[in-house]
């Protein structure tokens, strides 16, 4: 039977045990140059000495124009690098190797940072707007920013990164048929839709090494799990060590469980990932796991590899090392509007601060 603080391998990165911390934003921490500041750092210390396994940063703008905001963290350019350096050695310090999650945010891009572009013309978050449809070029010259992000993770000390290939990003974009309108080699056919992500890992990949921990945090449904996980193929194809999974655009499957009483059906697409590629590719599930019991449950009936926590760690920094030591912690209340949420203070009621 599978532990909770049993290690785990993935490509050359060891993790001490099967609880990560997933990547949750703070819109207000970085100013309009992008850039790590002094609460950032000390963010992701604190979770570090938590005990966690592993850390994977906030999604992270690899150009301007892919923000959600203009306080939103980058790595479009080197003099972002020292801010992360200094997260990553702070995870390090503490013996947590780390990732960084690189994004852009494509159709529903923030008016106020860039134009909202994409696979096709498809609405954006003004219904009555339609995105710019990217020309091949484009295309190839945004992967390219991608490569170059991954390259400066590498420079920063990261030990690797993680594609935002969910939620509705430009790589979930690509990935969706409801926004790839596509009939040339990025869209139509599952392959071809999917394309886009599999050639930026196979460049990070050329670009950083064999050693370098490449994620995705990859749709688990889009609009069903079956196709969401023939996307997630050709991702490992390409390179991807790891899928860390979540949801997508369309949610059309009538066979994911709403009723399982130990975890919610977000979580039970991981599950199901874990179930097709157990043995090949390490899984992750995500989503309401906020007590000791949950991760224990996934974990020790192996129904998945990893759990990436988020509200739970930030309700409690120390909530890992309560599992591990069977001790109590600050237990996420599940505020409807979480108190590290957009334009909120930061200022968790079950405890958690910076």
């Amino acid at each position: 039977m599978a532990r909770v603080s049993d290690p785990l391998t993935i490509n050359k990165t060891l993790l001490k045990n099967r609880m990560t911390m997933a990547p949750t934003v703070k819109f207000d921490y970085a100013g309009e140059d992008g850039k790590v500041t002094d609460k950032h750092i000390e963010h992701y210390r604190k979770r570090a000495e938590g005990g966690l396994g592993l850390i994977c940063v906030e999604a992270t703008a690899v150009t301007p124009g892919g923000r959600f905001a203009k306080n939103h963290l980058g790595l479009w350019e080197e003099a972002q690098v020292e801010g992360h350096r200094a997260i990553s050695g702070v995870c390090h310090e503490n013996g947590v190797p780390v990732i960084i999650q690189l994004n852009h945010t494509g159709i529903i891009s923030n008016p106020a940072c860039g134009p909202a572009i994409g696979p096709s013309a498809v609405p954006t978050r003004n219904p009555e707007i339609l995105s710019k449809e990217m020309s091949i070029a484009e295309i190839h010259e945004m992967q390219e920013q991608f490569v170059a992000a991954a390259v400066r993770a590498k420079k920063a000390g990261y030990d690797g990164v993680q594609l935002h290939g969910c939620h509705g990003y430009l790589i979930n974009q690509f990935a969706a048929k409801k926004t790839n309108l596509r009939s040339d080699e990025y869209g139509g056919s599952t392959v071809n839709r999917a394309r886009f992500g599999s050639e930026i890992i196979s460049e990070i990949r050329k670009s950083c090494g064999s050693d370098f921990l490449i994620s995705v945090r990859t749709t688990g449904i889009e609009p069903d799990i079956a196709t969401a996980i023939e996307i997630a193929e050709e991702y490992v194809k390409a390179g991807c060590d790891y899928l860390q999974v979540s949801t997508g655009i369309e949610w059309e499957d009538p066979t994911v469980d709403e009723n399982n009483e130990h975890y919610n059906r977000f979580c039970s697409l991981g599950v199901r990932f874990h179930e097709h590629f157990k043995g090949r590719v390490p899984v992750s599930c995500v989503n309401g796991i906020n007590d000791a019991a949950q991760v224990k449950y996934l974990i020790e009936n192996e129904l998945v590899d990893t759990v990436d926590l988020a509200r739970a760690v930030l309700a409690d920094p120390a909530f890992c090392s309560a599992v591990l030591e069977d001790k109590t912690y600050n237990k996420c209340f599940g505020c409807p509007r979480c108190q590290y949420g957009p334009a909120m203070p930061h200022k968790c009621p079950a405890g958690g601060g910076i």
